[in-house]
């Protein structure tokens, strides 16, 4: 969260359409965090979007003229993914794809590492940590919770360097002695 992966890839989407080259960009149905139908980062700029639930609906509705894919926040797709990237890249098309690596217990994030592992690219964006400005390369959630999507923004997720990270902080009892 906070590293600017949906800010790249919402500019190197732009790049392509400034130069008249076909585009489409999809995101998860379930994020309707900012918008429904565009990408929006943290920072406010945005694309066009087109929602969908699973990537096989994702693969059915990129249109034949489309040359350029991008897809934000594929960390909540299903694991078919993967195999839609392939086959799109297999057809000539380019796909860009942002997310999450790691969960926010610091767990590979699928589909994510499979598709890092098949990319001919990789560009890893990392956060600033919000405790003491160090590379932060983890997520930390800092509302109780055990599943394993809570969609939030700030407030709900933190940027985390390595030695501030730590992926139970959420569910650490709080109290407080109260003397009378």
């Amino acid at each position: 969260m906070f590293s600017g992966k949906s800010e790249e890839l919402i500019g190197r989407i732009t790049r392509y359409q400034l130069a008249k080259i076909p585009t489409q960009v999809f995101k998860p149905a379930l994020d309707v965090r900012y918008a429904v139908d565009e990408v929006i980062s943290h920072s406010r700029l945005k694309t066009p979007a087109i929602p969908v639930t699973t990537s096989d609906g994702l693969l059915r509705a990129v249109e034949d003229r489309t040359v350029i894919v991008g897809i934000d926040e594929a960390q909540f797709f299903d694991e078919g993914l993967v195999d839609v990237v392939a086959l799109l890249a297999g057809a000539g098309k380019k796909v860009i794809v942002a997310g999450l690596d790691l969960d926010y217990l610091g767990r590979p994030f699928e589909p994510m590492p499979s598709l890092l592992g098949r990319a001919e690219y990789v560009t890893k964006t990392l956060a600033v940590c919000h405790r003491c400005g160090g590379p932060g390369l983890f997520t930390q959630r800092v509302i109780p919770g055990d599943d394993l999507v809570v969609l939030g923004a700030s407030g709900a997720y933190e940027a985390r360097c390595r030695r501030c990270y730590d992926p139970y902080e959420a569910h650490q009892p709080t109290f407080e002695i109260v003397e009378g």
